[in-house]
């Protein structure tokens, strides 16, 4: 059975569009995206549900980070696609190759935050790492490569890699990492121990557990889920430090973006 996108999903915060129907070209503008991309079977109606509810989480990640909102497209590099380009089985995915964020119609709800921060750490690469390739993320290449950090945004994101990878010492897997390679012991494969994906759900746990805004469509199945259950998400005291350094770095290069404004 499918699951018809609905426009029921929880969400306390600022009311930005006033009340207004906005569509995905102010999508586009307001939030810097390169493109947008809709699916052939996406009909007017689900348009005009998933534009709001795509306006409002965006803003309600660009407030929580505190950055001004045409930051969240990267500099116009990224490419959001609405019920196109979606994989069987998958909610929401993000292509590198593409520098594409897609979203399932019916089923990408509550995985914008995650994959959002996997557009951020590929295109924030080549500004931490001298080589890197076009496929790279810097959570990957951290691991294997010294990071320019000459600038002090730079020092700021290294803190927040060294602290989701490593242990207090800097010298052994962090206990999250640690979690996650036995998740994916017992699982039988590869993929909760990726650097990559324990930065995206470091992330994506640290908006979720903000408490000035909630967005079910933004970031959900965190608090009190499976996965946390089992360890794979952040544990309590492991959030304090860890989001208080995503809060770090975001708020800085927030300040820095907004000065260079007219």
């Amino acid at each position: 059975m499918t699951t018809r996108l609905t426009k029921h999903f929880r969400r306390t915060g600022p009311d930005y569009r006033f009340g207004d129907q906005v569509c995905f070209d102010e999508i586009k503008t307001t939030f810097g995206f390169k493109t947008i991309i809709l699916g052939n079977w996406v009909t007017k109606d689900e348009q005009y549900i998933a534009a709001n509810l795509i306006y409002d989480a965006l803003a309600d990640l660009a407030q929580m980070l505190s950055l001004p909102p045409h930051a969240i497209g990267l500099r116009n590099t990224l490419n959001l696609a609405f019920g196109s380009r979606g994989q069987k089985g998958v909610q929401a995915h993000y292509e590198p190759a593409r520098r594409t964020l897609a979203l399932a119609k019916n089923a990408g709800a509550g995985a914008l935050a995650h994959e959002w921060w996997h557009a951020f750490d590929h295109y924030i690469c080549k500004h931490l790492f001298s080589h890197c390739s076009a496929s790279d993320f810097a959570s990957s290449m951290w691991l294997n490569a010294s990071p320019n950090l000459q600038h002090p945004l730079n020092q700021k994101l290294n803190h927040i890699y060294k602290s989701v990878l490593l242990n207090e010492n800097g010298e052994q897997p962090s206990p999250f990492f640690t979690r996650s390679i036995q998740l994916d012991k017992h699982l039988g494969r590869l993929y909760y121990s990726l650097p990559e994906e324990l930065t995206a759900r470091a992330f994506e746990c640290s908006i979720a557990y903000k408490t000035e805004i909630e967005n079910e469509f933004l970031v959900s199945d965190v608090k009190n889920s499976k996965l946390e259950r089992s360890g794979g998400f952040l544990l309590h005291q492991e959030r304090r430090l860890i989001c208080d350094k995503f809060d770090n770095y975001f708020k800085s290069l927030g300040d820095a973006l907004h000065s260079l404004q007219p």
